[in-house]
């Protein structure tokens, strides 16, 4: 598995050894023993989750705060998106910045978001299939979250705006001012 670490201390694109014949292919899709050789820990998934959405779809962007807080490696089983993650951690040299990787079912790479991290997506194709693992539990009073069209985060979602679906949770999320504002505190 070859492995690209982003801007984002700890958060890494992963791209998969791929086997294809006359058959079809074959990928090892996770390998604990591997992902932990290139983290450099164990992560211990709990939950794995699914969704399916149209094109225009923006999820996110969205967190679990405190001990409840997740890590996670995504991916797509159909269809194209463009994954993003923000870097929250308080202490961090990256605080606020992001990184944006198109992730398909044809180029089969995944992204490790570590804890800390603010995590959406918009669709990109027809439709998607968006598959991810987590290392801690969902918990609803630990959700989190800032509107990912927020101009101090200036993300290009690669779709036009006027063609973005949000639900109603994500129109009403907070500035990352806010956030950061009740964060740091």
């Amino acid at each position: 598995m070859k492995h690209i670490e982003t801007k984002l201390s700890g958060c890494f694109i992963l791209e998969p050894a791929v086997f294809k014949d006359e058959r079809g292919y074959f990928f090892e899709s996770y390998n604990e023993n591997k992902l932990a050789a290139i983290l450099g820990h164990n992560p211990h998934f709990v939950q794995d989750n699914q969704s399916q959405s149209q094109y225009g779809v923006v999820r996110g962007l969205h967190m679990q705060a405190a001990e409840h807080a997740q890590a996670k490696l995504v991916r797509v089983l159909e269809g194209k998106v463009l994954d993003v993650a923000v870097d929250v951690r308080p202490d961090s040299p990256t605080y606020g910045q992001h990184v944006a990787v198109e992730l398909s079912a044809e180029n089969k790479r995944q992204l490790f978001v570590p804890r800390g991290f603010l995590h959406g997506f918009s669709v990109l194709s027809e439709h998607a299939v968006f598959s991810y693992k987590c290392d801690n539990n969902y918990n609803k009073e630990s959700e989190d979250g800032v509107y990912p069209l927020d101009p101090q985060l200036a993300i290009n979602w690669q779709v036009p705006v006027d063609q973005m679906i949000l639900s109603q949770k994500d129109k009403e999320a907070q500035s990352f001012a806010a956030f950061s504002n009740n964060k740091l505190k």
